[in-house]
């Protein structure tokens, strides 16, 4: 039996509900074999970030060429790189393994407001990571930093996408979870826009969703699944994690990943 796998390279949340351990149990309830390569250890809870640290870059290179040395992966999702040093590793080492189905979440901060990228770090990001991927996934914020407008409608969704394409990302998925109507999506391929339309859930159940969201796309795409199509369940499956999410802590809750109708 062959089995799809996928990595996901990202920063460890200690709450468990976003980072390494929401990809992990994301790629298990797609029924995905999981791999990880930790590029930083945080202290972390439903009440915020109280501390980052980054792992060395070479180790984090060392990571990567012990996974996609040995297992190959079918598809890898990058979260939070942290420093301009990490990204520049972890980027010459995708280009050496000629990695293809590629999603980069662009994490910058985490929902606490706590800052999961530093400044300097984001020209690292655009010039180095965006040309590799097959698929951005920014929200609303980073959106406006990757693009340099104020991303607030579905308008301006759209030219940001259009503006981040230009970047040389293959595709751009702009969420719009923060929006303040329906949550729509919108993926651009520089050709034509696709929308994502759904109804907003209110829920204090969110904590982890771009993680999931990104998570479940490279699942998606470890499976063979079109992007659009990998999209699309993606969004779905979050929107039920969502529902049914819970309160394992004081602050924002978790989403349930492994939903009931799964």
């Amino acid at each position: 039996m062959t089995v799809p796998k996928a990595l996901t390279i990202a920063g460890s949340d200690s709450g468990g509900g976003a980072g390494i351990q929401a990809d992990l149990k994301t790629f298990s309830a797609f029924r995905v074999f999981g791999m990880s390569v930790l590029t930083a250890v945080t202290a972390q809870n439903s009440l915020g970030v109280h501390a980052v640290h980054a792992l060395p870059p070479d180790f984090v290179a060392r990571q990567i060429d012990a996974v996609l040395g040995d297992f190959g992966a079918d598809a890898v999702k990058i979260g939070m790189l942290a420093s301009a040093p990490i990204i520049d590793a972890v980027a010459a080492r995708l280009r050496h393994y000629r990695v293809e189905r590629l999603v980069v979440d662009p994490v910058m901060v985490a929902k606490s407001g706590d800052l999961l990228l530093q400044p300097d770090a984001r020209d690292a990001l655009i010039g180095e990571l965006l040309p590799l991927a097959l698929v951005v996934t920014p929200n609303l914020h980073e959106a406006s930093v990757l693009a340099g407008i104020a991303v607030e409608t579905p308008a301006e969704m759209e030219e940001a996408a259009r503006r981040i394409h230009a970047r040389g990302a293959r595709h751009v998925l702009v969420k719009g979870g923060h929006l303040k109507t329906d949550a729509t999506d919108i993926l651009w391929d520089g050709r034509e826009v696709i929308r994502f339309d759904a109804p907003r859930i209110e829920s204090p159940n969110t904590h982890g969703t771009g993680c999931t969201f990104s998570a479940a796309i490279a699942a998606g795409l470890a499976q063979g699944r079109p992007l659009a199509d990998a999209v699309r369940d993606a969004k779905a499956y979050v929107r039920r994690a969502i529902r049914d999410g819970f309160q394992p802590g004081h602050g924002v809750g978790a989403l349930r990943h492994f939903i009931s109708e799964w």
